[in-house]
């Protein structure tokens, strides 16, 4: 028995419409736990407030005990955790998507890290604060970037070379912030600790703008690549078969990708494992060949989020978001190493 060429079309085109169903749905799930996620960080804290209350402050009443707490406290918060982890995620993906490995992540090969010490070398030495911290962070990000890409290129660049030096960098670098903590003042430690721990204690909506933008910029610009950047996943030289300008295409991932990274970090500190944790999660729930850019962002928003709230409301004591998602990235790290060492026998 033999089966039609129709027939078997018609099969491959139900499959993928069934396919894409599934993955709008998961998408769907993924945006309704985030709002649902951040109504209820709105809600619960040290007091309870209403939804009702909480959409009466949302719509500009001035309720008595509530405006405060919900306006000026609860809802930066909420917006800085879900502007900061979709940029985690999306810069995250990118680099893990663009060097096809999981440990290539901003957080595991120094961008995270580069950014955190030169806001570290801003406050301690420079005696810098507020926004001109946050721009020699961004700064530092981006020159960190670009010299692990330097020094990784011989006749390009590829993925285990740059992970490994971006490592590398990685430990100087916190060499360095250890070294840079030891000389600061009383006064200047306590701010300059936030950058290496990731935090989002006091935050404020005006710190949100200049992130929401860069979110619409780079993102907007990484997204314009997306069929490109998928089509790397099946290798270099089938992509560049395919039409794809590998220098452009690599180029605009990065650029944006550590942009990204950077804006975040200038705001947050360096949020351990979230742009780590983000693509291996979205992957494991959209299923393969799916593109994993929004569901990362809205994976990498969650992960800040409710690791936000677990920090404050769920522990024993008080935390920085930074120490739980370190405490929930650092064994899946283990996992990969381990998993690495086991099917190939070297790093």
């Amino acid at each position: 028995m033999t089966i039609s060429s129709t027939g078997t079309a018609a099969t491959f085109r139900q499959i993928r419409r069934a396919t894409a169903r599934r993955r709008a749905r998961m998408i769907f799930v993924l945006m309704a736990c985030l709002m649902a996620g951040v109504v209820l960080t709105l809600m619960l804290g040290q007091s309870f407030t209403p939804l009702t209350t909480v959409l009466r402050v949302l719509g500009g009443a001035d309720v008595p005990g509530a405006t405060f707490t919900v306006r000026e406290l609860r809802l930066p918060r909420a917006v800085v955790c879900v502007l900061v982890g979709a940029s985690f995620g999306l810069g995250g993906i990118a680099f893990q998507t663009l060097l096809r490995n999981p440990l290539a992540s901003p957080d595991i090969i120094g961008i995270s890290t580069g950014a955190s010490t030169g806001a570290v070398f801003a406050i301690v030495v420079l005696s810098l604060s507020g926004p001109a911290v946050s721009l020699v962070a961004i700064g530092a990000g981006l020159g960190v970037a670009l010299l692990i890409y330097t020094l990784s290129w011989r006749q390009g660049v590829t993925g285990a070379r740059l992970i490994l030096i971006g490592i590398g960098l990685a430990a100087m670098l916190q060499s360095v912030t250890a070294y840079l903590l030891m000389r600061a003042p009383s006064w200047t430690l306590q701010e300059a600790l936030r950058w290496i721990t990731g935090s989002v204690n006091g935050a404020q909506l005006d710190q949100a703008l200049p992130l929401f933008i860069a979110l619409l910029l780079f993102g907007g610009l990484l997204f314009s690549r997306r069929q490109d950047l998928e089509t790397l996943r099946m290798g270099d030289d089938l992509a560049a078969g395919l039409g794809v300008r590998l220098g452009v295409t690599r180029a605009v991932v990065v650029i944006t990708a550590v942009a990204l990274v950077s804006f975040a970090t200038a705001v947050s500190g360096p949020i351990a494992f979230v742009a780590f944790l983000s693509g291996p999660i979205a992957a494991r729930l959209m299923g393969r060949g799916a593109s994993l850019l929004v569901p990362s962002a809205l994976v990498g928003a969650l992960l800040v989020l409710l690791g936000d709230y677990a920090g404050q409301f769920l522990l024993p004591a008080r935390y920085p978001v930074g120490i739980v998602t370190g405490v929930l990235g650092a064994p899946y790290l283990l996992y990969l190493i381990l998993r690495d060492n086991k099917t190939r026998g070297t790093l």
